[in-house]
């Protein structure tokens, strides 16, 4: 199993925390972001880790199995940055965010699923966000599932609570057969530039996500309430709320 994660963010919301270092490599209690995230993948026996740099990235250097840099990171996102590790994209991938950590168990229910394209989403995403902002729709992202939790719609700026059934987390799987297809998007988005209604060079990985499902793929959702946790603020570095589930996280890979 390989794991590509991207890391070539400058975490512009976690100064001074980022200043001089990758997003991924703000310390939370003296331990990065990323090699939290790295305890996880390793507790499950997964050695192949590549990372996608930008900001400052040679400070990554040696993190994981390779890495690939995203030069152009100031002014592009998370889809280009995958495709900056294109040759990396082979058999079956896990991708996933650098400033996210999530625990094991979250991981087993990925590594579960047989879909061509798994995306974890938390079901209980609402508590967490009205910790996190006073408004839980100021950051939050629509997604609506069929009744076989096949993602009938994702990413989209949200009117109601109702129309967020779960949170994508920044956490995915793709088989081989499902990064064909990604692979395909890609090529004719740099052709003309957009992916879906978004730039290219600005596409999030839920652009990515709903131009699939928009034309006909499956993109199943594998629903989780275990720990996790996205550092994007300086709140969120702060906060109690993020001391307290990444101490739920490292608890359970101790009882390993």
């Amino acid at each position: 199993m390989k794991v590509i994660i991207l890391a070539a963010g400058e975490g512009t919301r976690l100064r001074p925390y980022s200043e001089d270092r990758p997003k991924c490599l703000v310390e939370i209690n003296g331990v990065s972001l990323l090699d939290r995230q790295l305890s996880v993948l390793r507790s499950r026996g997964i050695e192949d880790i590549v990372l996608v740099g930008g900001y400052r990235f040679g400070m990554l250097e040696g993190k994981g199995t390779r890495l690939h840099i995203n030069h152009r990171y100031a002014e592009t996102n998370m889809v280009v940055s995958l495709f900056c590790a294109e040759e990396e994209l082979n058999e079956t991938v896990i991708v996933s965010y650098g400033d996210i950590v999530y625990g094991g168990e979250i991981l087993d229910s990925l590594l579960a699923s047989d879909a061509e394209i798994s995306v974890t989403v938390d079901m209980q995403w609402e508590d967490y966000w009205r910790a996190r902002s006073q408004d839980p729709l100021a950051d939050a992202e629509t997604l609506r599932m069929g009744e076989d939790n096949r993602i009938l719609e994702i990413g989209q700026q949200p009117g109601s609570l109702g129309e967020i059934e779960g949170q994508y987390m920044g956490l995915m799987k793709f088989s081989s057969r499902g990064l064909e297809k990604i692979k395909k998007i890609y090529s004719i988005a740099v052709g003309g530039g957009y992916l879906g209604p978004r730039q290219l060079d600005k596409a999030y990985m839920t652009d990515l996500l709903q131009v699939l499902v928009e034309g006909g793929c499956t993109v199943q959702a594998v629903p989780v309430s275990g720990p996790w946790v996205e550092v994007d603020t300086v709140v969120d570095a702060q906060a109690s709320y993020t001391d307290k589930r990444l101490r739920e996280i490292a608890l359970g890979l101790n009882e390993i």
